[in-house]
């Protein structure tokens, strides 16, 4: 297998150049990825097919799915290549190659693993930007056009906040110089991971959720070790809750892992970054941090469900 993939690759370096590989090549798989893994949720929707994973029972009309299509094509080459063109001196500046032989599994995970975690934090606090007040009215409203989302909105959205998008997931390959299979398999799995994440819908067991899930867990992970090594400490013990958002099976191997990196990387529970801890927008967690409401005010949204949550246990357990 290693062989085929290695003779493939060949005869891509032998017949385009590094400048096509990197900047046509790469925009052609964000294209092929994109559209083949978006495009089967606009006729599951269309035909009715899988409705009872449905999120939201309403569906989109055919008109608007056409202008999402037709305003992602005038994006993707009207910003997409563009900046795609653009960030290639930075990208070969910083070490980046196309040649024999492919780096080990070992450092693409590694890369990959980087690359996910600083791409989650850049994107949860700019997502907190883009909510504010002037930006959400101007930039961001865009994106929420469609209350009934499918996999093909996930990058529908305005050009500013499309080369937003783009910086938080380029930024980490512009800093390390990956080779380019990495760079490409890193865009197919963040290409999938938002076309899954708008699809939709929710099937039981994803293997794409899964997947992403581990990848939580190593940020969870990686940001608990940091908090030890700086001995960072919050007001109150570190909790967590899930949110339902995961099948039951799921739930316990990942709160038994969450616990198992407590123990192992944390001996004081309380340790905690809170500007990486409070960025977790995809972590089914939350965490429960004082400093933040004060300084970030990013719990401040959980701790009034959790109120009023409490509120409703309270008086139900009266009435009986």
């Amino acid at each position: 297998m290693a062989s085929i993939i290695e003779s493939g690759w060949l005869y891509l370096i032998t017949h385009f150049s590094d400048f096509q590989l990197a900047c046509l090549g790469s925009f052609f798989l964000h294209e092929s990825v994109f559209f083949l893994s978006g495009l089967p949720f606009i006729y599951l929707e269309r035909a009715g097919w899988l409705k009872k994973y449905k999120i939201q029972m309403k569906n989109n009309t055919l008109e608007a799915q056409e202008k999402c299509i037709t305003r992602l094509l005038l994006y993707h080459f009207g910003v997409n290549l563009p900046v795609m063109l653009a960030s290639y001196p930075v990208f070969r500046h910083m070490g980046m190659q196309s040649s024999l032989p492919f780096p080990s599994w070992k450092v693409i995970l590694m890369q990959i693993a980087f690359y996910f975690i600083l791409e989650d934090f850049i994107f949860y606090w700019g997502h907190r930007v883009l909510h504010t007040k002037w930006l959400y009215k101007h930039v961001h409203s865009i994106h929420h056009e469609y209350a009934t989302p499918f996999g093909l909105t996930s990058e529908y959205a305005h050009p500013a906040e499309i080369l937003f998008l783009g910086f938080a997931t380029i930024v980490g390959p512009a800093i390390t110089g990956p080779h380019l299979v990495t760079l490409w398999l890193w865009m197919v799995l963040r290409v999938l991971e938002t076309v899954e994440a708008h699809c939709g819908y929710h099937f039981p067991m994803e293997p794409l959720q899964l997947f992403y899930l581990c990848m939580e867990v190593l940020i969870f992970t990686t940001t608990i070790t940091a908090c030890c090594i700086l001995n960072l400490e919050t007001t109150h013990p570190l909790s967590f809750t899930w949110t339902g958002e995961f099948d039951p099976p799921q739930n316990i191997i990942i709160s038994a892992v969450l616990e198992m990196c407590l123990s192992s990387f944390c001996t004081n529970k309380r340790a905690i970054l809170s500007a990486f801890c409070n960025y977790g927008h995809s972590l089914v967690l939350h965490l429960d941090l004082d400093i933040s409401a004060v300084v970030f005010g990013t719990d401040k949204g959980y701790r009034k469900l959790q109120a009023l949550k409490n509120a409703g246990v309270e008086s139900a357990g009266k009435q009986t």
